[in-house]
């Protein structure tokens, strides 16, 4: 049986997710602070949510690890953050595993609970990035900064966004796998029918072997005599 198209949809989305939030996760750039007053116009700072670079862009000098002065790191969407994100990262690691079982590319049919069990999963880790990335960019310009400076989105914060949507969607996709084992479950199971074989004028089921030589012996039989009106 081949791989069903949402499946492989849910396996190919995933991974993409996952990459993106990663990437969004580690990278400081969740927001650029330009123009800071009694700064150099082409400083740039950027802050994430685990540390806080400073960038001069004539120089492409960076220099990461800076002090925390205005208590960035102590709003409440950057601890969210922190939290949700990597919680997100290690459930959408936990649904591809279960996934990976549940499709089963290797084996004839896959198994579609476990496919969409793995989906649900996924889609709840889709979610919980979402959160955070959603939070953090409608506080962005309420976050401490410095008077006068310029706020921007970095693109970290468009990963997140970009790798939560793959993963809801990938979610999706292998939740479908839940419509499929519903349809196996109301299909009328039908009992095996008897092996019958048609006699020279009649057919005949068997029930055990017996029954079986029985017949081969009435076969050879009737090759010895005229066949019956019904057969001319």
């Amino acid at each position: 049986m081949r791989t069903p198209a949402a499946m492989i949809v849910g396996l190919v989305l995933c991974p993409c997710g996952l990459l993106l939030t990663l990437t969004g996760t580690l990278s400081p750039k969740w927001r650029q602070v330009s123009h800071v007053p009694d700064q150099p116009m082409d400083v740039v700072w950027e802050q994430g949510i685990w540390d806080i670079c400073r960038e001069r862009q004539s120089t492409h000098d960076r220099l990461c690890g800076q002090a925390d002065e205005l208590g960035y790191f102590e709003q409440v969407p950057v601890r969210v953050a922190q939290g949700l994100m990597p919680s997100s990262l290690v459930l959408t690691l936990v649904g591809l595993v279960v996934a990976a079982l549940g499709v089963r590319c290797w084996q004839p049919e896959p198994r579609h609970l476990v496919a969409g069990v793995a989906g649900l999963v996924l889609l709840l880790s889709g979610l919980m990035s979402l959160v955070p990335s959603s939070w953090y960019t409608q506080e962005l310009w309420a976050l401490p900064a410095a008077p006068g400076s310029t706020l921007s989105v970095g693109y970290s914060l468009v990963l997140s966004y970009l790798g939560s949507c793959l993963e809801i969607l990938g979610g999706l996709a292998l939740t479908l796998s839940f419509h499929h084992c519903c349809k196996e479950r109301r299909a009328p199971k039908l009992p095996p029918s008897p092996v019958t074989e048609a006699g020279p004028c009649s057919s005949r089921a068997y029930s055990n072997p017996w029954d079986v030589l029985e017949d081969e012996r009435d076969g050879q039989h009737w090759r010895s005599n005229p066949p019956c009106d019904s057969d001319l």
